[in-house]
């Protein structure tokens, strides 16, 4: 009996012993399947247009794809087995690698642009993508990086920001590149409390010059004097030639005490005067010139580049007026334009609160001039100056915070008018473009607010567009995209804003769910008779083009821009050549006239 139960014991041993080695070898078999499925979507993938590299745990690369030996020009026999740093340039530095680290292991990926070396030594641009792969036990496995050259897109945005930000003439900043740049300092002088100058030069009688020995004579002068003025700044300075014969030049951080700052500009000032003194060899020409000189102290308290500018135009028409060839500051007195500035804000606080804004309609049209939309700009009836145009308050409102409550009243206002034009046959299918500033677009509930309203006039999102300029990608890039593809996700579209004055980002522009670009109006003005703007903007449209976008060029204003804007493949189009802003009932009037 003692014999049975113990063979009866085994027997049920073995069995268990049989049925878990069975589960076992099930279990494997389900993660040999799971790892030749994975396998085999590794091999799809591998074979992407992408360069794509496997690196091990200990840093080695142990497999590339066709991509990769394309463009970093390194066969696979020559990579596997070596490090990543076979393509470092040298350009990056620790803090850069110790945050692409911190990333990896905190977060288990990366992702950015990054300066890499081909093999034949050439150093570009390249937007990398590295995840990290784990063991099941939670080791590192394997780092896989995709990796984008992005070289042509980098020079197409090298070539337009040089155009759009450089003075082609004296390869000085121009207006749009200085304005930016003392903006900033303004704003650094205000936080460490620093003192700067702006000084605004002009040339004496620099038309003689044109009339008597001609426009190219007078080209070379301006060269020769922006030579001159950058020779004799300190490298944190800044010279710009913002307009014919007139320079700025700005001097950063002279010091935190109001006399010694005076003291500092009028040495650099009289300098800067002193360069004149020295004839200007013109081709076969010596030529003396003199030239009058502003100067305004700022720092940054309180100050706005409009009335930082607006103090050096003041004192160097004074240096005209007491005889030219010499330097006048800016005196208190002349603090006109500040006590306009704090009225202006204690009244625009007032019209908020009183209802005193009206938007206005400005329409939007094909390349047939068919209307097909139009663009919401708000006007301010000021109770003693009448009707004011957002020039006058924007960038107040903006500086204050007042914009926020401002951009509300204007979205609500929009949205109301939409719905009304769905009673209106002829009108229910416009679409209506409202600007959006980076501040408002920023605010933690804007994404909420802009679905509360939408829900609240029961419009259809898909009228409603929404326009943001490139300051709204100054901070928090990836929020941004996050709020746009969520408004985007009920329809809302989305339309950048002057582009082509700004730093956008090719890689960051790819991302953003966009519909279409706006070309500014500053590059359509002169595009008649300035070479310059008229590549800025065939560049843009191309760009549009490539990045399946639609483009609309803003302040057309004659027949010969629209056609040159259409020649170059630009086919909407707004300005005063097909309606300036008007009122609404006079917009719907001359709507319903085009369309009849």
């Amino acid at each position: 009996m003692d014999v049975l139960n113990k063979n009866k014991l085994e027997t049920e041993n073995l069995v268990d012993e049989l049925v878990s080695a069975n589960k076992l070898l099930l279990a494997q078999n389900a993660a040999l399947a799971h790892e030749n499925k994975e396998l085999g979507v590794i091999a799809s993938i591998f074979n992407s247009q992408e360069g794509m590299a496997i690196v091990d745990a200990s840093l080695n690369i142990v497999r590339v794809n066709k991509a990769f030996t394309e463009i970093t020009g390194y066969s696979a026999e020559e990579a596997i087995g070596m490090t990543p740093k076979l393509l470092s340039s040298g350009k990056h530095d620790k803090v850069f690698y110790a945050r692409m680290w911190q990333s990896l292991n905190n977060e288990g990926r990366w992702e950015g642009e990054i300066w890499n070396r081909r093999k034949n030594g050439e150093i570009y641009p390249q937007y990398l993508s590295i995840a990290v792969v784990y063991h099941a036990a939670g080791h590192v496995a394997n780092y896989v990086s995709t990796l984008t050259d992005i070289s042509k897109g980098k020079a197409a945005a090298d070539k337009i920001s040089n155009l759009a930000f450089y003075d082609p003439l004296t390869q000085l900043p121009n207006r749009r590149l200085f304005l930016d740049r003392l903006g900033h300092e303004l704003v650094a002088n205000n936080r460490d409390v620093r003192r700067g100058a702006l000084l605004f030069i002009d040339l004496d009688h620099f038309k003689n010059l044109n009339d008597t020995l001609g426009h190219m004579v007078g080209d070379l002068l301006l060269q020769q004097v922006a030579a001159r003025l950058m020779l004799s700044v300190r490298k944190t300075d800044t010279v710009a030639r913002l307009s014919g014969d007139e320079f700025f030049i700005f001097l950063a951080n002279l010091s935190d005490n109001e006399i010694e700052c005076a003291k500092r500009a009028k040495e650099l000032a009289d300098k800067m005067i002193g360069l004149f003194d020295t004839a200007f060899l013109l081709n076969e020409h010596s030529y003396r010139i003199t030239a009058s000189m502003g100067v305004t102290l700022f720092n940054g308290d309180e100050t706005s580049i409009d009335m930082v500018l607006k103090q050096a135009d003041i004192a160097m028409y004074q240096a005209k007026a007491k005889g030219r060839n010499t330097v006048c500051f800016f005196e208190n007195r002349m603090q006109d334009d500040i006590t306009r500035y704090v009225k202006l804000e204690r009244e625009l606080t007032t019209a908020i609160a009183l209802g005193q804004f009206e938007l206005f309609y400005q329409v939007q049209v094909d390349d047939k001039q068919k209307p097909f939309g139009a663009e919401a700009l708000i006007r301010w009836n000021h109770p003693e100056l009448g009707l004011v145009s957002p020039g006058y308050f924007i960038e107040m409102a903006e500086e204050t915070g007042l914009i926020v409550p401002i951009g509300q009243w204007v979205l609500e206002a929009a949205c109301e008018q939409l719905k009304a034009w769905e009673a209106i046959p002829k009108m229910r299918s416009l679409t209506l473009a409202v600007n959006i500033s980076s501040k408002q677009f920023h605010q933690d509930d804007f994404v909420t607010h802009i679905k509360h309203i939408v829900k609240q006039y029961g419009i259809h999102p898909a009228l409603l567009k929404l326009e943001l300029t490139e300051t709204a990608f100054s901070k928090n890039i990836e929020s941004l995209i996050s709020s746009m593809t969520a408004l985007k996700g009920i329809g809302i579209q989305f339309e950048l804003d002057d582009f082509g004055t700004g730093y956008s980002s090719l890689q960051y522009l790819k991302r953003l769910p966009l519909e279409q670009l706006k070309i500014d109006q500053s590059f359509v003005r002169e595009i008649e008779y300035n070479e310059n703007d008229k590549q800025i903007v065939r560049t843009i449209i191309s760009m549009t083009q490539n990045l399946d976008l639609k483009v609309i060029a803003e302040g057309v204003e004659t027949e010969n821009q629209k056609q040159i804007l259409l020649d170059s493949g630009c086919q909407r189009f707004q300005g005063y050549l097909f309606g300036k802003p008007l009122p609404i009932a006079e917009f719907e009037e001359s709507i319903l006239n085009s369309i009849a």
